[in-house]
């Protein structure tokens, strides 16, 4: 385990909560476009906790309860007054322009001040990304399908700018998790 990773767990245990962290991984620098036409980079991340997934806006299995359940976190972190930021990428940069992502948010409900959409990249980039920054699988549909493959985690990102824990993005019980930890890591 990283000796930042480490420290944290051993400050957080340290502070009476228990807080597992189950990934140790830098994310990459970047810097791409948000469903506003503007830009957001890791840079801009920076002393921020923030959550991230991998969905796309045509997708038809995986990524409608995904993005149901980060629209429910959402809601429950404005309730409970935790301010982190959210950040979806696009698997599918070729179809999702801003403007598809920004129609993509508004059916979801999405408060655009802290849930930023990305895309502006090409296939080829989002699939290293995901793969080196989030050990997540990306790849292009099978045959006869518009389907990309990809993971269905949400990610918690540290200040610094590290993958410490995943979670099923899918599972109803992942807003709940997201929300026990973010209690811990921003009280």
């Amino acid at each position: 385990m990283a000796l930042p990773a480490l420290l944290l767990t051993l400050f957080l245990t340290a502070c009476g909560e228990e807080f597992d962290t189950n990934m140790s991984k830098d994310v990459s620098d970047f810097e791409f476009t948000t469903q506003d036409n503007g830009t957001l980079s890791k840079s801009d991340l920076e002393g921020e906790w923030w959550i991230a997934d991998f969905v796309f806006t045509s997708c038809t299995t995986v990524c409608p309860p995904m993005t149901m359940n980060m629209a429910e976190l959402q809601q429950k972190m404005k309730e409970e007054n935790l301010d982190a930021q959210i950040v979806s990428f696009s698997v599918d940069p070729e179809r999702d322009t801003p403007e598809a992502l920004k129609k993509y948010a508004k059916k979801y409900q999405a408060d655009l001040s802290n849930w930023t959409f990305l895309t502006g990249y090409d296939f080829q980039t989002i699939k290293e990304f995901s793969i080196k920054s989030f050990k997540s699988l990306v790849k292009r549909p099978p045959e006869g399908s518009d389907q990309i493959t990809h993971g269905i985690r949400f990610f918690l990102i540290n200040p610094e700018g590290k993958v410490i824990k995943n979670y099923n993005g899918k599972q109803s019980e992942v807003v709940q998790k997201v929300l026990d930890d973010l209690k811990i890591v921003l009280n």
